[in-house]
């Protein structure tokens, strides 16, 4: 069994619980009460560089990574920087987070957010939108072909907007033939949680040029930034570097407006 297998499993074990505590119809409800879907896409097709800033406390290639006890207070900050959005890991056993996490930023900042998990079910895409998210993760490597469509569909339904991750060719073809207009390129595979930062130059020339590319995963620092623009990059996103450097106002900032 694969990294991403195990950790899906336990998704569903806790998405299983989630759904006995609340009903489908119950979140679909709660969502006449949610403000109306941000749209992070302006931003992210801006010339330079943008940054989708991440809460992430830990994973399971580096363990522990930042104690993060206020996450809102953090969110205010890459707000702070010029963030185009921000990503909250609400994945609870391998990332330590929580859709609370998500609530509490939405509460303090008006930045688009994603909702990043391992999204796998109709029920995961209504409850990011009900816990206020403006975007959800879906990931290629998780879904096949008809509830990859089933779940891009349904968060067009609701507004949200899909960041489509992909790490391969073909789970790049895939996502250009569904006509995802943000498309996340993963340099870590989530079946070894190896790290090829070649991955992104190879796949970028296989997505149109009308798309919006997202680079992940080895982003440590403007250097970085700089090279995944060069290579057809318009946002990168960025957990680790920015949860551990003591400054992340000031990171957001530097890694903001970088031009090929």
């Amino acid at each position: 069994m694969s990294v991403l297998d195990e950790i899906v499993d336990g998704v569903r074990a806790d998405l299983a619980h989630r759904e006995a505590q609340v009903p489908l119809a119950d979140l679909r409800a709660a969502l006449a009460d949610v403000d109306p879907p941000r749209d992070p896409m302006p931003h992210l097709r801006a010339p330079g560089s943008s940054v989708i800033a991440e809460v992430k406390r830990r994973s399971p290639s580096k363990g522990d990574l930042a104690e993060i006890a206020d996450p809102a207070a953090l969110a205010a900050e890459y707000a702070a920087g010029g963030a185009a959005a921000i990503s909250v890991l609400t994945e609870e056993r391998r990332f330590g987070g929580s859709l609370a996490d998500l609530r509490a930023v939405r509460a303090a900042v008006d930045t688009p957010l994603l909702r990043k998990d391992f999204v796998v079910t109709e029920y995961q895409v209504v409850e990011a939108r009900a816990a206020g998210a403006d975007l959800v993760l879906l990931i290629a490597a998780a879904l096949d072909d008809d509830l990859l469509r089933r779940l891009h569909d349904l968060a067009g339904e609701l507004g949200l907007t899909v960041l489509l991750e992909v790490h391969d060719e073909a789970e790049t073809e895939r996502a250009v033939a569904l006509g995802t207009e943000l498309v996340g390129v993963n340099a870590r595979n989530l079946k070894t949680l190896a790290v090829d930062p070649d991955t992104f130059g190879r796949l970028a020339p296989h997505v149109p040029d009308d798309r919006v590319l997202v680079a992940e995963s080895g982003i440590a620092g403007p250097v970085d930034v700089k090279r995944f623009v060069a290579e057809g990059a318009r946002a990168v996103l960025v957990g680790e570097a920015l949860v551990r450097d003591g400054a992340p106002r000031e990171t957001v900032a530097a890694m903001t407006g970088i031009e090929a």
